[in-house]
Formats: C-alpha cells, structure tokens, sequence
C-alpha cells in the first residue's frame, strides 16, 4: 500500500564535487535542470558541479545557486518516478527555496538569480574572517542559549540551526562563537567545533543583507503553493504571498527550527521522509528526530530505487 511522504530539500554544506553524476547518467532530466539554472546566471553550474574547484562550489555565492538546481533535479526524477505529490515539503535554510520552486510558488530561473544575490548580500553583510559559526553537541537548547547569553560579551552569538535534540548550531561574531565553545565545553558539550562557512547565517549580523534581500524579492514573482511548504522561521505555511516574502526576509536572521519542523511533517501524517538533493545530512536528523518516521535521501539511481520502493511498497 502506497505511503503518504514529504520531501525535504537540504542546503548549505551538502554540496561535493561529482555529486549527482550517477543519477545525471540515467535521468536526462538532471542536466537539463542544471541547464535551466545555468542559463539563467550566465554561469555553468553542472560544470561547476562536476569539476569544481572544492573552494568555489563552497562559495556561498555559487553553492546557493548550485544546491537549488540539484534540489530540484532530483525532485524532478522523483515526480517521474512517483507520479503524485508529497503532502508536505519543507528546506533546511537554502533548502526552503527549493522547496518553494518545486512547490510551484517561484520559477527556478528566477528563484536561480535570486538565492545567488541572496549568496552575494550574505557574503557582503559580514567582512571575511569577522564572523563564524560552530557546533555545539550534547546540551540540551536552554543550555546553548545560555552560552551563547554568556559568551556574547556585546557581540553577537545565537543559537541558529536547531538540527536536532543535543545537536545545536551557533553563529555570531567569530571571538564571541571562540568563548561559546569554551563554554560550552566547560559545560559538559561532547563536542564543541567551528564549522568551515563563510559566512555565520541566521543570526542578527545578517540584518543588512536581509533588508537587501528584502528589496530583491520585491521584483519575484510568487504564487500559491500546490503543496504546503513549512517555513522555517515560523514552522508553519504561509497564508498569502506578502507573508511568504516576509517570512522569506526574517528567515535570514531567525533560527531554523529543523527539529519543530520534522515533528510537524509527522504530525501532519507523513510516514516517509525523502531527501532531495546531494548528501545525507538532512535524512540521519530525520532519524535522530522521530524514530517512527523513514528517512530516505536520493541522491543516485541506488537510493531513487531504494525512496521509490519505501513509498510505493
């Protein structure tokens, strides 16, 4: 008997070099996706994909581009494969455009333009090296946020990503995220280490490049969604377009409630999870989560098969 599933679609930190190739091989459609993204930025995104270097498809300003194209790839396998809707689909930060455009609410050339100015404000609101990011392993959320009041000193450190319960990440300015590890640390962490980004997403440093984006999404068209996306800031789906902008801007200064939200994919009766895009990431915090829920990431013709089956057995 057929699941009812969601889809989810990662984002930053996901991306590798050869990543999809496999899949492109067997399903045309993947290139021709890539092709899309590309034209729109003048840009070779799948040759960036394939060959890279490592360091430019980890600039924020190509991997927002590059990591929405594979997103929606993949989903575009999966809908041939399937041939009927999620009931739900939510992203994990960049991953919520990609939600959006294979929700039908953007189109992927503009949403393509857009998450690479999005790269561009993010880049440009935070002087290199200024700002950080890092990992806090085995607190429980009051703890890391009490860290983060206590290692602020007048900078900026905030919880930001809460991936799952025990697994918090923290942004801010880099000398207060320096304190916060020790901290944390000191207060029983099982690990505490900086993470290797470029710039520290979704805390209130970001204010500058969200009033930028908030300019930006002002001249993108939006629709309706044809499958409810949950929003990260919020948990919740949009009740019209101005929210979704609204949400969309705050978004880049609000914590991603990753947690919230796989809970509320169940709630909301999705037995299956699938991930669509590159990676694993988002599909082991599904497990760590909700033990009731599957988790599938599809990334290849192996794990397409494999999600296929999970939801169609």
């Amino acid at each position: 008997m057929s699941k009812r599933f969601a889809i989810t679609f990662p984002g930053q930190g996901s991306q590798s070099v050869g990543m999809l190739a496999d899949l492109a091989a067997a399903y045309p459609i993947v290139r021709e996706t890539f092709a899309e993204g590309s034209d729109a930025l003048g840009m070779d995104l799948w040759a960036l994909s394939q060959h890279g270097p490592k360091e430019k498809l980890d600039d924020t300003r190509v991997t927002q581009p590059l990591m929405l194209c594979a997103g929606i790839a993949v989903m575009r396998v999966l809908d041939q494969q399937l041939g009927r809707p999620a009931i739900v689909m939510a992203g994990h930060s960049l991953g919520e455009y990609t939600a959006l455009v294979a929700a039908g609410v953007l189109d992927l050339a503009q949403a393509t333009r857009l998450v690479a100015l999005r790269g561009s404000f993010m880049d440009e609101a935070v002087p290199a090296g200024t700002g950080a990011m890092a990992a806090i392993l085995g607190l429980d959320d009051d703890q890391v946020r009490a860290v983060c009041a206590e290692g602020a000193q007048g900078q900026v450190a905030a919880a930001v990503n809460y991936n799952t319960p025990g697994q918090v990440v923290v942004a801010g300015d880099a000398a207060a995220v320096e304190r916060v590890i020790g901290l944390a640390k000191a207060a029983g962490a099982k690990r505490a280490v900086m993470l290797d980004v470029s710039v520290p997403s979704h805390c209130s440093l970001m204010k500058p490049a969200a009033a930028r984006l908030e300019a930006a999404l002002l001249g993108v068209t939006f629709k309706m969604p044809v499958v409810p996306v949950l929003h990260n800031v919020n948990v919740s789906v949009a009740g019209d377009i101005v929210e979704m902008r609204r949400l969309l801007v705050e978004q880049l200064c609000s914590p991603v409630r990753w947690v919230e939200t796989v809970r509320e994919v169940a709630g909301r009766g999705a037995e299956v999870v699938l991930e669509a895009g590159p990676g694993k990431v988002l599909s082991g915090l599904v497990r760590r989560i909700d033990r009731s829920i599957e988790a599938f990431p599809v990334y290849d013709p192996a794990s397409l098969d494999n999600a296929v089956e999970s939801v169609t057995a």
